[in-house]
């Protein structure tokens, strides 16, 4: 009965996961369409390129987490497979990668 109850729980974590991320996507949505409509100034392009593709980077990992959780695959690292620690996916919840995974990645 105790699993029970942890799966409940897990289950229950991961619906209001699935929705702050689903929150999290509509605000960045909404954020690139404010950042793609034309200023026509001419100054603001390079800041507003920066912009916009920090957006689309954040949708694509905002994405792949939602999809993670379709998927039953959330919570584990995509190269060794190992579980991403709680307190990993707390403070990084579109994690792909373990911390030693994410450091072999980025040298």
């Amino acid at each position: 009965m105790s699993t029970d109850l942890h799966d409940q729980a897990d289950q229950r974590r991961l619906t209001m996961l699935r929705q702050s991320l689903t929150d999290q996507f509509a605000s960045q949505t909404a954020r690139l369409t404010e950042l793609t409509a034309d200023t026509g100034d001419p100054a603001e392009a390079h800041t507003r390129g920066a912009l916009i593709a920090a957006t689309r980077q954040s949708l694509d990992h905002l994405a792949g987490a939602l999809r993670r959780i379709a998927e039953g695959s959330y919570g584990r690292c995509e190269r060794c497979q190992v579980a991403i620690p709680a307190e990993r996916l707390e403070v990084l919840p579109q994690a792909r990668f373990c911390v030693p995974c994410q450091q072999k990645a980025h040298g």
